[in-house]
């Protein structure tokens, strides 16, 4: 095992990795046909640009297929699987920032003041942000992190939740969706949510458990959209 994760620790074979793994969501892509609902999301993100669209882990490896010519980065950890994941956003177009939080998502803590600033800076000139909002090794639990990026930017949160018919759910702790071609997909954009600059503590949280609830929600719908049990 410890073989085997110097292996992939390797940049070659990092790239290596992270070029197929683009490859194969681009098959994705192709061999399936996808039903978004709102119908035209993109004709709202257009009235609020930029904006930060939050995902759960899991469930974010199709969204580089979703952003039309919009500018977007998305934030990915510094380890070693987040290398291969910004290698994979970097060869689908999308650009990375590299950082995370602390276990609450809170990036003041943990030596992600950098990355947060880099977020601050890419929405404050024009460029989409797109993070996951759970907790790390804690699903379906949203951080403050993500909150606090729409406080002080002023920017609003877009929940989004992608899945296809074919998948493979992992038994990991984000239950990782794996998709598989020749499926048929979903995109559900829900009500953007928008945290007032200064927020205090119950403002946040109150804001923390909307989005929680929202992106729930839109997995939800997602999944029975898919699953063509609408």
């Amino acid at each position: 095992m410890k073989f085997a994760r110097r292996i992939t620790n390797t940049p070659k074979v990092q790239r290596a990795i992270g070029i197929a793994a683009a490859e194969y969501l681009r098959l994705v892509w192709k061999t399936s046909r996808f039903t978004m609902e709102p119908a035209d999301p993109f004709g709202i993100y257009e009235k609020f640009e930029p904006v930060i669209i939050a995902m759960w882990h899991g469930q974010h490896f199709l969204l580089p297929f979703f952003r039309r010519n919009y500018r977007i980065k998305v934030l990915i950890s510094r380890h070693a699987d987040g290398e291969i994941n910004a290698i994979a956003a970097e060869r689908l177009g999308v650009g990375t920032i590299r950082g995370s939080g602390d276990h609450a998502r809170r990036f003041q803590i943990k030596g992600g003041v950098g990355a947060f600033r880099s977020m601050l800076d890419s929405l404050a000139h024009g460029c989409n942000m797109a993070l996951t909002a759970d907790i790390p090794k804690v699903s379906r639990v949203a951080g403050l992190g993500i909150i606090k990026l729409a406080s002080e930017s002023g920017r609003p949160i877009f929940p989004v939740a992608v899945t296809t018919s074919r998948r493979i759910v992992l038994k990991n702790w984000d239950r990782s969706e794996i998709n598989l071609p020749l499926s048929h997909g979903a995109v559900v954009v829900g009500e953007p949510i928008r945290v007032p600059a200064e927020a205090d503590g119950q403002t946040l949280e109150t804001a923390r458990a909307k989005l929680e609830n929202a992106l729930n929600a839109a997995t939800e719908r997602a999944h029975v959209i898919a699953d063509g049990r609408q």
